[in-house]
């Protein structure tokens, strides 16, 4: 018998390719999605939901971060708005009792109102001097002996009081905080992290392997990862409760050897984003 050849496989550039039929016939894995967006227009209270928001070139969500509240005299001037870090202000790293605020900003009145107990406690818009001084003495005369000197919100044009320099959007992926649970054996509200954008679909610390890249969402929206995320102590307090009853950043530390969970990006083509919205990272061009 002659011998027998065995027929011969086209792999070339722009030919066919072998393919498992196994594999071929599995579904691709569903894409990454945007769960939920947040904002927080006034640093260290409530966060408000948002189903959709308009992001633009080198700036922040719509009005996130656009108030703070001065704890004592801090030297920010609103005519010459420079990054402060947050000990300056307000804020849950330091101040938990904030977490047992109900807050809400109407952006058409700049009217921000405050419950407390379950009952309107302060309302004012935070654009006059009334409204502030309506807010500000409020926390002035319920919790005098948590606040170490003359409560006082600020605000300038344009600027954010985030807890980086740059303007941001924050994301988190909750993959992430899935592992952290197992990590601290409790349930860890998603909240706790504060972030802008919480995404369903990657892998536990997949937004690690992003730095330097861009993601696309939607239909066009693109930022570029700039940094993770060190977590303070801000994460150990229970949104609904207002406790400090973790130790986050310890146990990444143990566990990891960082504290770190989520990722700052900077938004590098505008448009509006929603929730539901596909995230994915671009792939590199190659060369």
């Amino acid at each position: 018998m002659g011998n027998r050849k065995s027929p011969a496989h086209k792999i070339a550039s722009g030919g066919g390719r072998i393919e498992n039929p196994l594999i071929s016939r599995m579904p691709d894995p569903a894409p990454a999605k945007i769960a939920s967006i947040y904002r927080y227009p006034v640093k260290g209270l409530t966060p408000e939901p948002l189903p959709q928001a308009a992001l633009r070139p080198g700036q922040t969500l719509l009005a996130d971060r656009r108030y703070a509240i001065e704890n004592g005299p801090s030297g920010f001037d609103p005519a010459e708005p420079k990054w402060l870090a947050k000990p300056h202000f307000l804020m849950l790293m330091r101040d938990e009792w904030l977490a047992g605020l109900r807050t809400h900003f109407d952006d058409a009145s700049y009217v921000l109102t405050i419950r407390h107990n379950g009952k309107v406690a302060a309302q004012g818009d935070l654009e006059t001097t009334e409204g502030r001084t309506a807010i500000e003495g409020f926390l002035t005369t319920t919790f005098p002996s948590l606040i170490k000197g003359p409560p006082k919100v600020l605000s300038s044009p344009g600027h954010s009081f985030s807890d980086v320099a740059r303007k941001v959007v924050s994301i988190i992926n909750l993959a992430s905080l899935r592992a952290i649970e197992n990590m601290v054996d409790r349930p860890v509200h998603p909240l706790r992290f504060r972030a802008n954008l919480y995404v369903e679909g990657w892998p536990a610390w997949h937004e690690f392997d992003l730095l330097d890249r861009t993601i696309a969402i939607g239909g066009g929206v693109r930022l570029q990862v700039v940094k993770r995320i060190v977590r303070c102590a801000a994460v150990n307090v229970d949104p609904d409760t207002a406790e400090r009853d973790l130790s986050i950043p310890q146990a990444l530390q143990r566990k990891l050897g960082h504290g770190d969970c989520g990722i700052y990006a900077e938004v590098i083509t505008g448009g509006t984003i929603a929730v539901g919205d596909t995230i994915a990272a671009e792939q590199p061009e190659l060369i």
